[in-house]
């Protein structure tokens, strides 16, 4: 069959690299040496339309860890992440009215930026659950790129809002060596070996308003931004795979979600695979979502929380949980509970 197309064309803008380029001078290290061997130059990274590959992008990352010395590279990258990086998309977001309506925009049009990384957030009961889906494998990168995007996302809604928020970061990746000098406060806020990358909230935390809503800009910048996505082919088409599966009374099946895409099941399949997954997948992983939220509700049973993701037979709903996180429910729910108490 061959690569899939995400995985083909998967990269980032040339000013998301421009960004590490700018952290790095401030450690004295030089651009030319960021770049040498690349074919770029610092002037062509600042143009509209450059893109940077993944596997470039792991040369220049792992260069400036080298350079700089500082392997926790990624939370200053992070602290440094600017809405004017995004494009559009970050000059509608930063217009939204409320943080709801700039993370509705941010899952919508993620892949105007890069085909590799997702979101999806999921709501249950009073905890928003934002995941950072890996679309393309991003390698011996992935570390780098989901503390920078975990650290940027969060310290940009508290600019655009003004406020202090609160929340954990989850990583599904063991706590790398330099975490131990960091400080009690950051282990506290960022919590590795979990079973996925995501942001974990109050639910209240959505509606925070934001200091600059201007709904002028944000139509402005919206109407680029779908035509951004309008341009690219078959742009964000598993991503709205997952949207239509992932309905407010429960998941859809196979021949719902094709009626409410417009396409038959048979191209609907041979799409997904194109993109090197398949329905069955995004439905196991949707799951595994809710799940995640629903265990850590205490007010529900697990018996519930398995007939809310349609397993009618609890051994069949343990046996997918343990898949999911390497452990039952009721032992990862009693993990949880400890870790909070600490």
């Amino acid at each position: 069959m061959g690569q899939p197309r995400d995985e083909v064309d998967a990269s980032i803008p040339g000013a998301n690299v421009a960004d590490l380029l700018r952290l790095a001078s401030l450690w004295k290290v030089p651009a030319d040496e960021l770049l040498r061997g690349t074919g770029l130059t610092e002037a062509g990274l600042r143009e509209p339309a450059t893109r940077v590959s993944l596997g470039t992008c792991a040369t220049i990352v792992e260069r400036a860890q080298a350079l700089t010395g500082e392997p926790a590279l990624a939370l200053h990258m992070g602290m440094q992440m600017r809405l004017s990086s995004h494009g559009f998309l970050g000059f509608a977001a930063g217009a939204s009215a409320t943080l709801r309506e700039a993370l509705a925009l941010a899952e919508r049009f993620a892949s105007t930026r890069t085909s590799a990384i997702g979101l999806s957030s999921y709501v249950e009961g009073r905890v928003v659950s934002l995941v950072l889906e890996e679309r393309a494998p991003l390698g011996r990168m992935r570390e780098f790129v989901v503390l920078t995007l975990m650290v940027g996302v969060w310290q940009i809604a508290q600019a655009l809002t003004g406020k202090r928020l609160l929340g954990t970061a989850e990583c599904a990746f063991p706590a790398p060596p330099y975490l131990a000098r960091l400080g009690a406060s950051t282990a506290e806020m960022i919590r590795f070996g979990q079973p996925v990358n995501r942001l974990v909230f109050d639910v209240g935390v959505l509606d925070t308003p934001l200091r600059s809503p201007d709904p002028v800009a944000l139509a402005l910048a919206r109407e680029q931004c779908e035509r951004e996505l309008r341009a690219m082919v078959d742009a964000g088409f598993v991503g709205r795979v997952r949207q239509a599966i992932d309905a407010p009374g429960g998941l859809r099946a196979l021949p719902e979600v094709a009626r409410a895409l417009h396409v038959s099941t048979r191209t609907l399949k041979r799409k997904l695979a194109g993109h090197g997954t398949t329905f069955s997948a995004l439905v196991d992983d949707l799951r595994r979502q809710r799940a995640l939220l629903l265990i850590d509700d205490a007010s529900l049973s697990l018996a519930e929380v398995g007939a809310r993701l349609g397993y009618t037979e609890a051994p069949n709903f343990t046996r997918a949980f343990r898949r999911w996180t390497g452990a039952t429910p009721a032992a990862y729910r009693a993990r949880r509970a400890r870790g909070r108490r600490r």
